[in-house]
């Protein structure tokens, strides 16, 4: 079985090849596109989702393709589907019930931002309510997880120590009983 859940991240330095990267990987293998836009610095991201085999013909394709404006071309296989949602900006957030704690995790990198939001996700019983990526951040990326303060200490242990091994970690923040005006941010 063939499963859909694994994503694909294409950064170029040059937007012409963006186009051009997008639309051969698009046309060789058996993925949906989730992202494809211009972000900060003049650079180009498609992010795209599908099975472990056709996600990694994608990369082979886009780097073919992509030859010098290649920055990044990497593979998450096998990502919690709370993700998708979170990428997609389809989550929502209910203000009414309070909430018990928020924690904030901010990367140099957009593939460091979901690995760490699938690996906490993946830990603990919490709830990822937004996963910026690229857009006016300067290319970084952040993820905001709700939840209890254990399970949310219990999630951000498996993220931080992946993207601190990756060189990719810019801090993080665990907030208790979040401020509602902080949390109208998020919806």
């Amino acid at each position: 079985m063939n499963e859909r859940n694994s994503i694909g991240i294409i950064e170029l330095a040059s937007i012409y090849k963006g186009f051009e990267v997008q639309d051969s990987v698009l046309k060789s293998a058996n993925v949906e596109k989730l992202i494809a836009r211009t972000i900060c610095s003049g650079k180009y991201l498609i992010m795209i989702r599908g099975g472990v085999s056709d996600v990694e013909s994608a990369l082979d394709t886009a780097r073919k393709t992509g030859g010098f404006a290649i920055i990044n071309a990497v593979i998450i296989p096998r990502v919690d589907t709370r993700i998708f949602p979170a990428i997609t900006g389809s989550t929502t957030l209910e203000t009414n019930e309070p909430i018990e704690g928020m924690l904030v995790i901010e990367t140099f990198s957009v593939a460091s931002a979901i690995k760490a939001a699938d690996l906490a996700i993946k830990e603990a019983d919490i709830d990822i309510v937004r996963l910026h990526i690229a857009m006016a951040v300067g290319g970084k990326g952040f993820v905001v997880i709700t939840g209890n303060m254990d399970a949310l200490k219990s999630a951000v242990q498996p993220a931080i120590e992946y993207i601190k091994e990756d060189g990719m970690l810019s801090g993080y923040s665990l907030i208790r009983h979040p401020h509602k005006e902080l949390l109208k941010e998020l919806i």
